[in-house]
């Protein structure tokens, strides 16, 4: 059952327009800006990490709607086997490049949710270490159309 800010706050209603903030009634939250958990995406970097900017945007923030073809929603914490993993495969992720620093064990970037699921398919055969740990604060919404949330669970990373 919804409440109006106005009797929540006991508030007349004539006073709200004077309030610093919008009625939870009238947002509207832009899909692409949630986490798997529903909440407002959070920063994967900063500008404090070796790695910042990540993302398709380069804005440290693992989204990128309809305009990122390669789906860069995970929020992953990239493991020296992921990396042997995705170069392997055609990409490399270590040798630096102009405006690509080059990732190593430990690092924080938005990855593709195919070659996470890859990863993710692939550790039975090569180990669990092969699959990035997942910090679902930063990990889009989006991602679950295509991994299960408890995939991501299951390798959630904690600070």
């Amino acid at each position: 059952m919804l409440v109006s800010l106005s009797k929540l706050l006991s508030v007349p209603l004539s006073l709200t327009a004077l309030l610093p903030f919008r009625a939870a009634s009238t947002m509207v939250l832009d899909p692409s800006k949630l986490n798997v958990l529903r909440a407002p995406l959070q920063p994967h970097t900063t500008e404090v990490d070796s790695t910042h900017p990540t993302g398709y945007f380069r804005d440290g923030v693992c989204w990128g709607a309809g305009q990122d073809a390669g789906r860069h929603y995970i929020g992953g914490v990239v493991t020296q086997e992921f990396l042997d993993f995705s170069k392997q495969r055609g990409n490399d992720l270590v040798t630096p490049r102009p405006g690509f620093p080059g990732l190593k064990d430990g690092c924080r970037w938005c990855l593709c949710v195919e070659r996470w699921k890859e990863a993710l398919v692939h550790s039975s055969t090569l180990g669990e270490r092969v699959v990035p740990r997942v910090d679902l604060r930063s990990t889009a919404l989006d991602a679950l159309q295509t991994v299960d949330m408890d995939d991501l669970r299951r390798f959630e990373w904690n600070e």
